[in-house]
């Protein structure tokens, strides 16, 4: 019995571990999303950073308001500025991800598929670990879509911030950001499964597969959206001022006495279209990419 289940494995198309695999499917799937969505990413973050010393009774700033100026001070490309670094974080990042779900959903359960509970510690473990190897990388992002910070370039970026802060710098957010990623990844990831769990057969198995998998992946996104805003809304703070910040409870009492607890959803619109639509094509397309190799996703 085993080694029938193991077959799959042995006779996929193309040389390479399965991992391996499994990796590049990721990445690639990842960077084609990154690219359409990188303006939704700049704008959230902009939000994020506003600063509160508006006078009282103020027009609020809005999503639409934040868009349109980037347009008109830094032109239509503007709103790709930090997309450098995401593609930097995105092809490796996202690869590893995958990698890692997959090995360990291969290790752990090969035979049964992962229950709930199980779904949720599997993308929370394989985001960890993606998220703690590329996090150098996310903070240089998000300063890149700050439009605090004058870098050229990401190894300029990278140089500057080690000499003026330390490479301790580098990791600045570390909590907030695996606060953020881990429950998001788990969270979606048992939201997503669950979802594709009650599709019909006939469905799975039809030319509408890609579809239906796309559409579980918006429901999947949103829902892990709303409950890991709070914590993306502390994370971009302490990476764009770590200054400012020696703990991340600094970071949250600062955004609750300015903003109060609305402050903690801020920039919650562009952050769940662009997670949601970014999760749900990635998974779409890394699972069509494996089952071209023959593998079980």
């Amino acid at each position: 019995m085993q080694e029938k289940q193991d077959q799959p494995l042995k006779s996929s198309p193309g040389k390479g571990h399965p991992a391996l695999k499994a990796f590049m499917c990721g990445s690639l799937s990842g960077t084609c999303s990154t690219l359409l969505f990188q303006p939704l990413d700049l704008v959230k973050t902009r939000l994020q950073t506003l600063h509160s010393n508006m006078q009282p009774g103020s027009a609020r700033v809005g999503m639409v308001t934040v868009f349109l100026s980037v347009v008109r001070t830094e032109k239509l490309i503007g709103l790709w500025k930090g997309v450098s670094p995401s593609f930097v974080r995105t092809i490796p990042g996202v690869g590893i991800y995958f990698s890692t779900y997959y090995s360990l959903k291969q290790h752990y359960f090969l035979e049964q598929g992962p229950g709930a509970m199980e779904s949720v510690l599997l993308g929370a473990g394989a985001r960890t670990v993606a998220g703690v190897c590329m996090l150098p990388v996310t903070v240089l992002k998000t300063r890149f879509e700050s439009g605090r910070y004058n870098y050229v370039s990401v190894a300029g970026a990278l140089r500057s911030v080690c000499q003026t802060e330390g490479p301790r710098a580098l990791f600045s957010g570390l909590t907030a950001t695996l606060l953020r990623d881990a429950p998001f990844s788990g969270l979606y990831v048992m939201f997503y499964s669950q979802g594709k769990n009650t599709l019909p057969q006939e469905i799975s198995t039809s030319p509408y597969a890609a579809l239906a998998n796309f559409s579980c992946g918006i429901l999947a996104g949103v829902l892990a959206s709303l409950v890991t805003q709070p914590a993306d809304v502390v994370k971009t703070h302490v990476q764009v001022s770590p200054h400012l910040y020696r703990r991340t409870a600094d970071a949250v009492r600062y955004i609750y006495n300015e903003h109060g607890f609305q402050g903690f959803f801020r920039g919650g619109v562009p952050r769940s279209l662009r997670r949601t639509m970014i999760a749900a094509m990635a998974w779409t397309v890394y699972e069509q990419m494996m089952a071209r190799m023959g593998l079980k996703s």
